[in-house]
């Protein structure tokens, strides 16, 4: 019999048995392939497997391939992947395995030993050992036994019978097993603190870490008070960051404000700029009501994270509390402390400016002060202030507005017309809330009017007024109100109440006989969407089709018929409605994501010839698609261009102008004046206007002696802000510089008109006194000095201690040497180290008193000025009083900034300073011996 035959014989019979034995001649190519019985293949392919009928790898091989066309997933096919054994491996690879396995068995075998070796370690576990959460008893770890009494293993008990156990007493056994636990009326307290003296570094990591895990399970299970104790006992066994961010957000769950900001603060000396410490302090800082030092932790983690979303909400919550509590504080006045501080210049947080004359002191926010307790951002999750993104949530859709967000294209028909953003011209609609974004399918909100009417407004979700009697297209007034409580309903979550509404405005329309398609298709599609809310599908495809009926190729509509089709498991036409709606709108994220959802359902279902028994998709015109329209823009485009494009240069100049401007107080700070001078140059080609930008390079000029100049940037200041006490102070040290003392002394009275508590204003005043009086009477010789001529060097100008760069003609220099303050041994000191006159300074040093020397070099030392000090002592003061020498570096070393500046020395300056004590090493002195110099010289070398 042939193999068509047997085919149409089995095809004849109305089943097949399965359970029977498979013909011989069913072990056919053609057969097989012919058959499409996937479950009887199935028993073919198990029977050419077994081999029962012979082997034949072929017609096996053609079998599967048969079946896999039929059924791609069927259980036939699949095929057990032996076991891995040294010999399916690599040898290399074996031998890989075996060794990492042995490695670790051997360091878990020295870790156990190690661990057993120190009984301490065990006793500190046991001592401190807590009790069960949620018990109030506790288990001793050791129980008391006695060692005499031993159990004789030869003697055993004797089994009972059955009279014997109706004898047994259950309560009295109980009784006795637990007699030796010890019940409290109130758990054992845990205390916070471990005793780790006598325990190694890698056992305290040990405990150290399984305490912070405890405090993380606490933290998990919401016991924030028992997590604070297991993470304040990891702290006093070894300090770390994590365990202190973890205690400092169990402490904000507490609302223990005072011990998170502690905490917070330890985790910024420990490691600076930390963003969770910041963000938690930031927490900490709002709601005890400092929302402006909340600010600034909050912008200082956007900077470093510009995604993180727990800090732009905080942000924003923040902001928004400054605003409201704004107008009822009342603004104080900020006195400034005026120091001048060389090596660490600071950013004035008032201007982000640097700030020379502000007192040293370290980064702490003020202190903690009353304030509300609404929880942040991060509290809420509990996540110990990880920033987490919300996913996006897949919705429906809600009710339509009659403007064009409801079809997405011009279509028009009899009595109405749409617009994709905005309501027409003759329909005199205006609609406040529609879609958010194009093709998107979250929340549709209802229909809500900007303007007001008394008698009908009612407050929607976010305080604002809905004007309930706002016109909706051509539909009547009675009809409008039904549309846009129905809208409001909707809004409101209330969605049998909304249908109920559409269902009423639409029985109105019908009986009104008013012609506005348009109008009626938004009903029809807005009651469908309350039906889809309700999971009322059936109902929502009809109401959806009728708007399609009214309203061609209407976006709303099609999206929402999708998902009922979809929800319904009627696969094929919610594919056809996607495809559609992406002919309409391809941007439509929601419509790509369902049709590849889709798509493996229908493989699934229809296998490969799932396309032939679709649906035909129809052809959308071209005047519907809204990716295709081109539409000239109009004036009002054109002006918004515009302006965007003016925002955006003047957001990009404001992005450089602030990078240029921390590029420039990080310059400060590091003491690169002339870097720093480049920097502020370029942010007054930027902003012209801005003072603070002028007070900077001001001082960058007065660091680098142009005095001119930072009077010049000073007067700038003055003009843009004539009261700014930074322009004053720095103008009158310019004007010092300049030798102008009488002005100096206006601008520094100036000063203290403003603010009498600047007492480096005071200090100068003193200083410029006395110097002016000795200006005006130096025709007279009242007081003797010893004047040393400085030669011009012709071509080079900078060695001319002339402090104006402008003057044309040159004066003779002469150099103090016997200062009486830290500012006139300073100015004696540049200008000799300024034209290279060691002569000079060696007399300068030589009538200086050596106790005096630290306190005269505390603003003036640098690595430059240590080594041409050196210099000076070892070429021409150490032959003339070598003890006096000695005497200067016994006390030169306690200066101010020592230490650092004699990090900073370059190696041709440490050679100085070697062959200094080496020369003064080989002298013999009766105040000094070799030795004194010896052990001197380990302090500077």
């Amino acid at each position: 019999m042939s193999a068509d035959a047997l085919f149409s014989l089995q095809s004849q019979s109305t089943s097949v048995d399965y359970s029977g034995k498979v013909p011989v001649e069913h072990l056919d190519y053609d057969y097989i392939k012919k058959c499409k019985d996937v479950k009887y293949l199935e028993k073919i392919l198990r029977l050419l497997r077994s081999g029962d009928e012979g082997i034949y790898p072929h017609l096996i091989k053609f079998c599967e391939s048969h079946l896999e066309k039929l059924d791609p997933k069927s259980r036939a096919l699949r095929k057990e992947n032996p076991v891995a054994t040294a010999a399916s491996i690599p040898v290399e690879e074996w031998s890989h395995i075996v060794d990492e396995l042995k490695t670790w068995e051997e360091e878990t075998r020295k870790t156990e030993n190690l661990l057993e070796q120190q009984s301490m370690f065990d006793d500190c576990v046991k001592e401190n050992m807590p009790p069960i959460r949620g018990s109030k008893c506790s288990v001793p770890l050791i129980q008391n036994s006695d060692p005499k009494k031993k159990r004789n293993p030869s003697k055993r008990a004797l089994p009972r019978d059955y009279q014997e156990w109706d004898k047994f007493d259950v309560d009295k056994e109980c009784e006795r097993i637990d007699g030796n636990i010890v019940r409290n009326d109130q758990p054992a307290k845990v205390k916070t603190k471990v005793d780790t003296s006598l325990l190694t570094q890698q056992e305290k990591l040990i405990l150290a870490n399984r305490e912070k895990d405890k405090g993380n399970e606490a933290f998990r299970a919401n016991d924030y008070e028992e997590a604070v104790t297991y993470y304040s006992r990891s702290l006093s066994i070894m300090s770390t960051v994590a365990v202190y961010n973890n205690r400092a957000q169990a402490e904000i769950n507490l609302k223990h404000w005072n011990n998170a900001m502690k905490d917070c603060q330890r985790v910024l000396e420990l490691e600076p700029g930390n963003m969770k410490a910041l963000l938690r302090r930031a927490t900490v800082h709002k709601h005890v009501g400092n929302f402006q030092m909340a600010a600034e932790d909050l912008r200082m983690v956007l900077r470093e994270e510009p995604h993180n979303a727990a800090a732009t909400q905080l942000l924003s919550e923040t902001e928004k509390r400054m605003r409201e509590t704004q107008p009822g504080q009342q603004s104080k006045g900020k006195k400034i402390l005026i120091q001048e501080v060389e090596e660490d210049e600071e950013e004035d947080n008032s201007n982000n400016e640097p700030k020379a004359e502000q007192t040293a002191c370290p980064v702490e926010h003020s202190q903690l002060v009353g304030g509300e307790e609404s929880s942040a951002a991060p509290v809420e999750r509990g996540d110990m202030g990880n920033a987490q993104k919300k996913p996006h949530s897949r919705g429906d859709g809600g009710p339509q507005s009659e403007s064009s967000n409801s079809h997405h294209g011009h279509w028009r028909s009899k009595g109405g017309s749409s617009d994709k953003y905005k309501v027409t011209q003759e329909s005199k609609e205006k609609v406040v809330n529609g879609t958010g974004k194009r093709g998107s399918t979250a929340s549709f909100q209802a229909d809500q009017s900007s303007s007001s009417s008394k008698g009908n407004t009612v407050g929607g979700n976010a305080g604002e007024t809905v004007n309930l009697d706002a016109p909706c297209g051509a539909l009547p007034l009675p009809l409008a109100r039904l549309k846009n409580e129905g809208n409001l309903l909707f809004k409101n979550g209330q969605f049998a109440d909304a249908l109920e509404k559409y269902s009423q405005a639409i029985q109105g329309y019908t009986e009104s006989g008013i012609d506005s398609p348009e109008d009626l298709c938004i009903l029809y599609s807005n009651r469908a969407a309350c039906y889809l809310k309700d999971g009322n599908s059936q109902d929502c495809i009809q109401d959806c089709t009728k708007a399609l009926e009214l309203q061609p190729f209407s976006l709303k509509p099609l999206l929402r018929r999708a998902m009922a089709y979809e929800s319904l498991e009627r696969y094929r036409k919610a594919y056809v409605d996607y495809k559609t709606v992406l002919q309409i709108d391809i941007s439509v994220q929601a419509a790509h994501d369902s049709v590849n959802r889709i798509t493996r359902m229908l493989i699934d279902q229809d296998g490969s010839e799932w396309r032939e028994k679709l649906p035909d998709i129809p052809l959308v015109p071209l005047s519907a698609q809204q990716h295709r329209r081109e539409e000239p823009p109009s004036a009002e485009v054109l002006q918004a261009r515009a302006e965007k494009a003016a925002r955006d240069a003047e957001r990009k100049a404001e992005v450089r102008f602030t990078a240029l401007k921390q590029e420039g107080n990080e310059f400060v700070k590091k003491g690169q004046y002339q870097d720093a001078l480049g920097k502020y140059t370029e942010c007054l080609k930027l902003k012209p206007e801005e003072c603070a930008i002028y007070t900077n390079r001001a001082l960058c000029y007065l660091k680098l002696e142009r005095f001119t100049d930072a009077k010049q940037d000073c007067d700038a200041a003055l003009k843009l802000e004539p009261t700014n006490k930074k322009a004053f102070y720095r103008r009158a040290l310019a004007n010092k510089g300049l030798k102008d003392y009488l002005a100096c002394s206006s601008d520094l009275q100036e000063v203290l008109q403003q603010d009498p508590n600047v007492q480096e204003a005071e200090k100068e005043l003193e200083e410029v006194t006395v110097l002016l009086r000795q200006s005006l009477a130096n025709a007279s010789p009242v007081k003797a000095r010893k004047i040393v001529p400085i030669t011009e060097v012709e071509g080079d100008e900078e060695t001319s201690a002339v402090p104006n760069p402008d003057s044309s003609c040159r004066e003779d220099v002469t150099i103090n040497l016997q200062p009486t303050n830290a500012y006139e041994f300073g100015q004696a000191l540049n200008l000799a180290r300024s034209s290279g006159n060691m002569v000079a300074c060696a007399e300068l040093l030589a009538s200086t008193t050596p106790e005096m020397l630290p306190q005269f070099l505390s603003t003036q030392l640098d690595g430059h000025t240590l080594s041409f000090i050196m210099q000076a002592l070892d070429s021409h003061l150490l032959e003339k009083d070598p003890n006096q020498v000695y005497k200067h570096l016994n006390h030169l070393h306690t200066a101010d900034r020592f230490s650092v500046v004699l990090m900073l020395l370059e190696k041709d300056e440490r050679r100085h300073m070697t062959q200094l004590f080496e020369h003064l090493s080989a002298v013999e002195s009766t105040e000094f011996t070799k030795n004194d110099v010896q052990n001197l010289a380990n302090k500077y070398i």
